[in-house]
């Protein structure tokens, strides 16, 4: 059990596919794990062991038939518990849809499952996935593996920490503001927000929201290429199509650094407050991408307007897709998805001609930021991990946090450009705490990105340090934030 809970994605698929593990074996293994870690980080609220059980079966004798396999075949899945899982409970984290059972999966997940992926539950986000610290009313707080008094992170907090935890190798989330990035930073993983409609994830009411992003978190560069392999492509709703496809992502993965031209920053060129912790380790690890023959200045696009375009289009999306639900359950939603959705509510024309024309600045500084940049690297976070008990860190590096947005702006500001990133595990401060890089390039080129990260993951292999929490631990749970 213990060696098919260390293997990657690949690794287990590959050895389903020869048949040294079964499907049985590996979903058994997967659901052992959550019954030893899971009582110390709260990453797991839903299982259904008894469908994933005769979903493995079903894989196995696929396996003994001779037809052709999909790539993810066999391979057990707790999903984020805002994407749809037909059949099973789906709620949100929030107490309004605590019963919710949808009739249909979204996108991703019926595309995981044609590729094989096994389901087994579903893991914890914070309510709607308004933020990045995963807790909620109905579920409670997710923690840290290498700190369970710690943050998690999130939206896709339950599933970076499943997959440090070893409960499963590979997961998918979602990100608007840092939903991958930050909990990828604080738990070791590496968290891939693609080029947009790369894997199409339309709203329920605009096809066309861009904002939100839909991708894998794995703890190998070559498990995120697997993912993107399996799932990216074309949808009828999202049009025009990406220029890339899944067989783009398909193949080995060959990182290279040599005569990539980087620029650095440690503030992202708008002043964001960083704890000196992160930086210290991350301005360590430049000599990596030096050394790997990468040119590495400081530098950094110019990300005037950014918030602007981020905060007016996340509230219209707040407002678009929770507005008739906040006015109908006001009382029952916490108070930060309340105010991103009034935030939608109260922008005028001119707020929103505003934001159209910072983002058509913005585009053109992107340009030409990649005219002579092939990568931008910044924190991925701002804060090493957070004590679990607050809703968010009250300041960073001595300025005090307003909302509970300004300790993600480094992450924010990337969203508004709509450029592909991914946070790569790059070491931890001399308490042990998980620290990220942001690594991002221009739009499309995501297949470089991979290439650029598994060069740094080479020469670092980061990830492979797991943390110490296994059979037999139980910790005291640590109170939910939304409690206090």
């Amino acid at each position: 059990m213990d060696g098919i809970q260390r293997m990657s994605a690949a690794e287990l698929v590959g050895a389903i596919r020869r048949r040294e593990v079964s499907a049985r074996e590996a979903v058994a293994a997967h659901l052992e794990r959550i019954g030893e870690v899971d009582p110390a980080v709260n990453a797991v609220v839903t299982v259904d062991p008894e469908r994933a059980l005769a979903a493995a079966d079903a894989a196995d004798r696929l396996t003994v038939s001779g037809a052709d396999l999909p790539p993810l075949h066999g391979l057990p899945m707790t999903h984020k518990d805002t994407h749809a899982v037909a059949g099973m409970r789906s709620t949100n984290g929030s107490p309004v849809l605590a019963d919710h059972v949808p009739r249909e999966d979204d996108l991703v997940i019926a595309r995981l499952r044609g590729a094989g992926v096994i389901a087994t539950g579903k893991s914890n986000v914070p309510e709607f996935g308004a933020g990045s610290h995963t807790f909620n009313e109905v579920f409670g707080t997710t923690t840290n593996p290498y700190d369970p008094s710690r943050s998690a992170g999130g939206s896709s907090g339950g599933v970076a920490a499943a997959i440090a935890a070893g409960i499963q190798p590979l997961g998918e989330g979602s990100d608007m503001g840092g939903s991958l990035r930050i909990p990828a930073s604080f738990c070791n993983v590496i968290g891939f927000r693609p080029s947009y409609g790369v894997i199409p994830a339309p709203a329920v009411d605009n096809d066309h929201a861009w904002l939100a992003r839909t991708g894998p978190m794995a703890r190998e560069v070559s498990d995120i290429a697997l993912f993107m392999s399996a799932v990216a492509g074309p949808s009828e709703r999202v049009v025009p199509p990406a220029p890339l496809t899944g067989a783009d992502f398909a193949g080995p993965v060959a990182g290279d650094l040599r005569g990539v031209r980087i620029g650095w920053s440690t503030d992202l060129g708008m002043g964001v407050p960083v704890e000196p912790e992160v930086l210290e380790v991350l301005t360590a690890r430049l000599r990596v991408f030096e050394e790997a023959g990468a040119v590495v200045e400081e530098a950094a696009p110019d990300l005037t307007g950014a918030d602007e375009v981020f905060h007016t289009t996340r509230a219209l999306d707040f407002a678009a897709g929770l507005g008739p639900l906040v006015r109908a359950h006001r009382d029952l939603v916490k108070p930060e998805v309340v105010w991103n959705v009034e935030a939608g509510w109260g922008l005028n024309a001119q707020r929103i001609i505003d934001a159209a024309a910072a983002r058509t600045r913005l585009a053109a500084a992107v340009r030409r930021f990649y005219g002579r940049y092939d990568l931008f690297l910044s924190p991925a976070a701002q804060v090493p991990p957070f004590d679990a008990r607050l809703r968010y860190p009250e300041r960073i590096n001595g300025v005090e946090s307003t909302t509970y947005l300004d300790w993600m702006r480094s992450a924010c500001l990337l969203s508004a450009t709509g450029l592909p990133v991914l946070a790569m595990p790059a070491g931890f401060t001399a308490g042990g705490l998980p620290v990220g890089f942001q690594m991002a390039v221009d739009h499309y080129r995501d297949v470089e990105l991979l290439r650029y990260a598994k060069a740094f993951e080479d020469r670092t292999r980061c990830a492979d340090r797991r943390p110490d929490i296994g059979a037999g631990q139980r910790l005291k749970p640590v109170a939910t934030a939304a409690a206090g």
